[in-house]
């Protein structure tokens, strides 16, 4: 009897921990604007340097990895400049980067930019958080000659 009580107690407990990691708020696409808008104003009144000093900070203000929000910045050509959780991508062109299904989707970042001065990219990538593969759709903003960015993961 002890031991079906003790059972159904770590039953309990672990579909209360599943719940509450399911629970976990996902970031929305408004807020995904609303980050990128944000960031593309504090670049326009600050700068590049100090702008993307402060979008490097994984603990700044660009960067809510509750939500896993965090705001990235690359050049027309497909050349990271800022990037919220991951330092190691900052200079390198990723225009040639594709996703798990073989999407260029750096590139397709830049089409929308350039085309549209705005928009939606789905693609593939890795959740800071869990280190998973997960759909994700990021919003881009042209600001002069980069692009702003901001993703969700779905």
């Amino acid at each position: 009897m002890k031991k079906i009580v003790l059972l159904s107690l770590v039953c309990v407990l672990c579909l209360s921990v599943a719940g509450f990691a399911f629970a976990q708020p996902k970031a929305t696409q408004k807020e995904a604007i609303a980050l990128t808008d944000k960031a593309a104003a504090y670049l326009k009144a600050n700068g590049e340097a100090k702008a993307f000093a402060e979008f490097n900070k994984k603990d700044g203000q660009f960067t809510d990895l509750s939500k896993d929000l965090y705001v990235f910045v690359f050049d027309l050509t497909g050349k990271c400049l800022s990037h919220g959780t991951n330092p190691a991508l900052i200079g390198r062109d990723m225009s040639t980067m594709k996703d798990s299904d073989g999407k260029f989707f750096i590139q397709e970042f830049v089409t929308v930019a350039k085309t549209k001065g705005n928009g939606w990219v789905d693609y593939n990538w890795s959740n800071p958080t869990t280190k998973k593969i997960l759909p994700k759709s990021s919003y881009v903003l042209k600001v002069d000659n980069v692009l702003i960015g901001c993703g969700i993961y779905k």
